[in-house]
């Protein structure tokens, strides 16, 4: 029996495997959740740079200001290098150190070396990332659309927790991943190609319509672009059907949570809170559940 075949016909095997998976995705997504921010500053601050040496190309002090600042930013920088290492103490992170979730409570939660306490989140997102996952193999089955929707449920999470940390939803997921829903629904992936077409722009252009008439009526920025490329994307991956839905669907999950940390946490009610998480949480829940939500909706409003 081929490893698919064993994949295909046992379900325990199955999700067992996603688990697994799940855990060491959920391991490579605290990497870019914590580079990928520094990374874009880095590439915005060497952008400045090049601005101010073309725009004062004469000046001698500008010279020798950006000159001296680009040297700070000369490191390699990405993903993979430099390697993973201890913030307060500089220890280079072992293989055996860094098995998700097992190696944090091997070492109670601390570095090895300086004893410095490591946060909490990098175990909860790799849990986190395991327990959806398992949730989605459960769902679709060993299929095209679980390997597609697992795909999608590892970038919400990433996008999702950066908007929480920096209120931003990096181009560099959103962009290819709306790419890569047009591409998969070619051939009728998760939705027809029409419907992913016309949810990318309708998806787009829906909350770009929400932020100008809020713009010119308050004067206020209620959302930023990221958000309309968001949304975008998850019209890219399940149609202009579930655009309805998922904005219906993220209102009630921000107010929610909104409502609980207020409540529970003392949070300002005026304060900022990113609209990413809330789109993604729904698109999620949409995703799995989109058709059985509908159709409630239908029952409740009386519609055959």
């Amino acid at each position: 029996m081929t490893l698919s075949q064993a994949l295909a016909t046992n379900p325990a095997f199955l999700l067992g495997s996603v688990a697994i998976l799940g855990l060491v995705v959920g391991s490579f997504l605290n990497v870019v959740i914590y580079r990928l921010p520094k990374m874009m500053n880095i590439t915005w601050r060497e952008q400045c740079l090049d601005y101010l040496e073309n725009d004062h190309s004469e000046d001698t002090n500008t010279d020798t200001t950006t000159s001296q600042a680009r040297e700070n930013t000369t490191e390699k920088y990405n993903l993979m290098v430099p390697r993973s290492a201890c913030p307060a103490c500089g220890h280079p992170i072992t293989a055996l150190q860094n098995i998700p979730v097992i190696s944090y409570l091997a070492l109670k939660g601390r570095c090895a070396t300086c004893k410095t306490p490591i946060p909490s989140r990098y175990p909860i997102i790799e849990a986190t990332t395991a327990i959806l996952s398992v949730i989605v193999a459960w769902h679709f089955g060993f299929t095209g659309q679980c390997l597609a929707a697992l795909t999608l449920t590892w970038a919400l999470i990433a996008l999702s927790v950066i908007d929480i940390d920096h209120k931003l939803l990096p181009d560099n997921i959103t962009l290819p991943f709306l790419w890569l829903g047009l591409l998969i629904n070619l051939n009728a992936g998760l939705t027809d190609s029409n419907s992913s077409i016309i949810g990318a722009v309708a998806g787009y252009l829906s909350l770009w319509s929400v932020y100008w008439a809020f713009k010119l009526l308050t004067r206020k920025e209620g959302m930023g672009y990221g958000d309309f490329k968001l949304l975008a994307m998850l019209g890219a991956w399940m149609g202009w059907q579930s655009l309805p839905g998922i904005v219906l669907l993220s209102s009630f999950v921000g107010a929610a949570i909104g409502i609980a940390l207020i409540l529970f946490r003392g949070r300002d009610k005026n304060s900022p809170i990113p609209f990413g998480p809330y789109l993604a949480i729904a698109g999620w829940i949409y995703l799995l559940w989109g058709d059985q939500i509908t159709q409630v909706y239908f029952n409740i409003a009386g519609i055959q």
